[in-house]
Formats: structure tokens, C-alpha cells, sequence
């Protein structure tokens, strides 16, 4: 009931003068209105910077497969192959942290169009999770290829920018073939383009098809286990003198043409992929997913505690500190911006409250001269500074959720509501009433009741 009583009071003595009472919570207004919209217009800017980042590779996980060594040399990495497309498919369905993976076989070859050809940085044969790793859904024209062209084989591709001005020059690709190492491929989608990557290299000079086409038809390693990204001279045959007959038994089953082959892929029951690119739900969960990724392919692999790891993963941590440098500059001036514009708004509550305590100092010695005491004087005067804050605290949450919503209306900005910056709007409305409000009120506690009704 002294509670009550004290709010009471509070409120009846701010309803005398509304006007000044409104006049003296504009700067909290203004501040409160101004963190809402700058924590709402930065908290979409932030989202925005993230997601741009992510599309660069921020989140994204390169499997590479593991080194070979003989005699105490090392061949380098990938020089023995460990990763498979099942590797790939166990990941994407057991890692949490992985929002998707994606097998990759690696190519080089030149592209022929009429009499124009071209040789792309990159020609990738993958499935269509890549485009979701790499941000590359939608597509400029044309559709994508699906599961059942990889499963099936099919010779699709989808180009970049780069490689359908080098070799179309104006014309839709749409429909048309071009040849690789004599395999035709039907163009069914042209990639969006993305520019160069921070190091430089043309993105947009890619081609993509399902990888069992690069693998099998492309790379022409239909039987074979080798590495598809670098030409082997080891040959199967074996040269014997025992052989006194050569040549008959192969007479009665003739071998298979390099056309034959082509047309009919017989894929190896083992086979193998280059890398496998895989994405992690976001930037806070890459080292989560390592880790994941780790233990699922020392269980497939048979990797004792102890052994070395036939397989090396490399994360974009550059990218990563990047975005985290970012966010945090941008949090740090917001914050900068909110605690100067509160401080102001936090003055002029005080100076009011030391004039309102001036024009009630009679008033403050009859209630003392009555029984009041320092307390109660105490907590009448804080209460209405809390009163104050949390009214200007509740227009300026408004004014600055307004304020955002007008600037996504007219500006186009990405906006996002903060629910963390409206509890932190009431709480630091709390602690300005208590903070700039205590001194005017210790102050009228402290005066004497007989000099404070001799005030004139």
C-alpha cells in the first residue's frame, strides 16, 4: 500500500504540468527511439552482411583426400584416394552442424561451340547441393540438373557468365550442345554471376555437370580408381615371356572401343571423388562440424586412435574473421551511439527533477512537519523520476520501431526487430530514473522542515 500510495502521489504531482512532464522526456525519447531503430536497421544490416559472406564461403568445408609417402617422400595431398560419394552422403545425414555436402571430381578440358572454344578455370562435376553450398540457386536462365541426370549419366551442364560470353557471345545457350573431349553436353542453365573471389580468380568461368558424367565419361575413368585430377602414364598391362600365344585369347573376345565405353559407363563398385565441399548451418558451428566430420570419416575409414588421417579438412578462416571483425565494429558503434544519446536524456531528467524539487521545497516541509520521513521524501521523488524514464522509454520504443519500419518502406534497408534491444530500452529506463533521479530526490530527503517551510 506504500507502494501505491507513493505511485500515486508520483503520478498526481507529473499531471500538474503535462507539458513540462512530456518536455522533460523528449530526450529520453529521442535516445530510446534512435537505439530501436539503429539496433533494428543494424541488426538487418548485420543479417545481410552475413548472409553476402556466407555466399563468399565463410561457412564453407573443404575435404580433401590424404597424402601418399614412400620411402620417406611425400606426394602431396590428393595423391591417394580416400573420399567416396558415400563419404559424402554419410555426412550430409549425420553431421548436425552440416547443412549440406556436396562430391566434387575436378576436370580440365577445352570447350568447343561452333568454331569458338574456350578453357574454363573450373570444370567441377558435383550434384546439385553445390548450388545451395555455393549460393548459386538462382540461376540466370535455365533450370538445374537433377539427381537423376548423376544417377543416370546424363551429359547436362550448367555454364558461368564467363564461359557463355566467350563462346555464345550475345546468344541464349539455352538447348545448345557444346563438346568436351568429344562428349556433347546440352546446356540446360546458366549460373548467376558472382565476380571475382578475394584472391582474385573469375568465378563465373565454371562449368558444372553431374559428377558421374565428369567421372565416367569426361575423365574416362570408368574402370578405374586413378586420381581425376591428374594424368597417370602407369599402364595395366604386363609384358611376359611366357606368353607364347599372344593375341589369341583376346581374338575370341574382342575389347571393347573407346566410343563403346563411353556410351555405355560401367562405373567402379569403389568409386572415388576429388573433394567433397560441405556447408555448416553457420559461421558459430564451422569448428562444430570439423569436429563432426572428423569422427564420422575415422569411423568409416577405420582410422585407429593414434594414426594419421588419410584425409585433411580446410576451413575459410579468413572469411570468418572477417565477418566476426565486422559485427563486432558495427555492435560496438551502435552501442557508442545509444550510451550518448541515453546520457543526454539522462541529464535533462535530472535537471528537471532539481527544479521540481526547488518549486516544491514548501511543499517537501509540510509533509515532513506532518510525519513524512527522509525515506518516504526519498522515494517519492525517485519514483517519479522511474515514472518519467519508463513513459519516455515506452513512446521512444515506439517512435524507433516506427522510425525503422518507414526507412524499409522507403528506402528498401533490411530491418529486423530486436526483441533483446526492447528489454534493453525498458531496463536502461530503470537504471537512468534510478541513476539521475537519486540525487534530486537525496537532496530533497536532506533539507530541513522549518527552512523548508520559511522557502519562499
Amino acid at each position: 500500500m506504500r507502494l501505491y500510495r507513493t505511485l500515486r502521489l508520483a503520478l498526481r504531482a507529473l499531471t500538474r504540468n503535462p507539458l513540462r512532464a512530456l518536455l522533460t522526456t523528449l530526450g529520453i525519447v529521442i535516445g530510446v527511439g534512435a537505439v530501436i531503430a539503429m539496433m533494428e536497421i543494424g541488426t538487418g544490416s548485420s543479417t545481410a552482411i552475413k548472409k553476402t559472406i556466407a555466399s563468399m564461403g565463410a561457412n564453407v568445408l573443404l575435404i580433401l583426400p590424404g597424402t601418399a609417402a614412400s620411402g620417406g617422400v611425400s606426394f602431396g595431398m590428393g595423391s591417394v584416394n580416400t573420399l567416396s560419394p558415400d563419404d559424402c552422403t554419410a555426412i550430409a545425414r549425420e553431421c548436425p552442424s552440416v547443412r549440406s555436402a556436396a562430391p566434387i571430381v575436378r576436370a580440365r578440358a577445352q570447350l568447343v561451340y561452333g568454331n569458338r572454344n574456350w578453357v574454363p578455370n573450373l570444370m567441377d562435376g558435383t550434384t546439385p547441393s553445390f548450388l545451395n553450398i555455393r549460393d548459386l540457386n538462382n540461376l540466370s536462365e535455365g533450370e538445374p540438373f537433377t539427381e537423376r541426370d548423376i544417377l543416370n549419366g546424363n551429359r547436362v551442364c550448367l555454364l558461368g557468365p564467363t564461359i557463355v560470353r566467350e563462346l555464345f557471345q550475345g546468344e541464349s545457350p539455352i538447348g545448345k550442345e557444346i563438346r568436351v573431349k568429344n562428349v556433347s553436353f546440352r546446356v540446360v542453365g546458366v549460373l548467376p554471376a558472382k565476380g571475382a573471389n578475394m584472391m582474385g580468380m573469375d568465378q563465373d568461368d565454371i562449368l558444372l555437370a553431374p559428377w558421374t558424367t565428369i567421372k565416367y565419361r569426361v575423365t574416362g575413368s570408368t574402370l578405374s580408381n586413378a586420381n581425376q585430377s591428374a594424368a597417370s602414364s602407369a599402364t595395366n598391362t604386363v609384358n611376359s615371356l611366357s606368353n607364347l600365344y599372344p593375341g589369341t585369347a583376346s581374338d575370341l573376345y574382342p575389347a571393347t572401343s573407346d566410343v563403346q565405353a563411353a556410351d555405355n559407363p560401367m562405373p567402379v563398385r569403389f568409386a572415388t571423388v576429388d573433394q567433397i565441399l560441405a556447408s555448416a548451418i553457420s559461421t558459430e558451428e564451422i569448428q562444430n562440424a570439423i569436429r563432426q566430420i572428423s569422427a564420422l570419416l575415422h569411423e568409416r575409414h577405420h582410422i585407429r586412435e593414434g594414426e594419421p588421417d588419410d584425409f585433411n579438412i580446410r576451413d575459410m578462416t579468413e572469411m570468418t574473421k572477417t565477418l566476426t571483425s565486422t559485427t563486432t565494429l558495427m555492435g560496438n558503434l551502435l552501442l557508442c551511439v545509444a550510451m550518448i544519446s541515453l546520457v543526454v536524456g539522462g541529464v535533462g531528467i535530472m535537471n528537471i527533477m532539481l527544479v521540481s524539487v526547488t518549486e516544491r521545497t514548501r511543499e517537501i516541509g509540510l509533509r515532513m512537519a506532518v510525519g513524512a520521513r527522509p525515506s518516504d521524501i526519498l522515494r517519492q521523488f525517485l519514483v517519479e523520476a522511474i515514472v518519467l524514464c519508463l513513459s519516455g522509454g515506452a513512446l521512444g520504443i515506439l517512435l524507433g520501431h516506427g522510425g525503422s519500419t518507414l526507412v524499409a518502406l522507403l528506402l528498401h534497408w533490411p530491418v529486423q526487430t530486436s526483441p533483446a534491444a526492447i528489454v534493453t530500452a525498458v531496463a536502461v529506463s530503470v537504471t537512468l530514473g534510478l541513476a539521475f533521479g537519486f540525487y534530486p530526490a537525496w537532496k530533497a530527503s536532506r533539507l530541513d522542515p522549518i527552512e523548508a517551510l520559511r522557502y519562499e
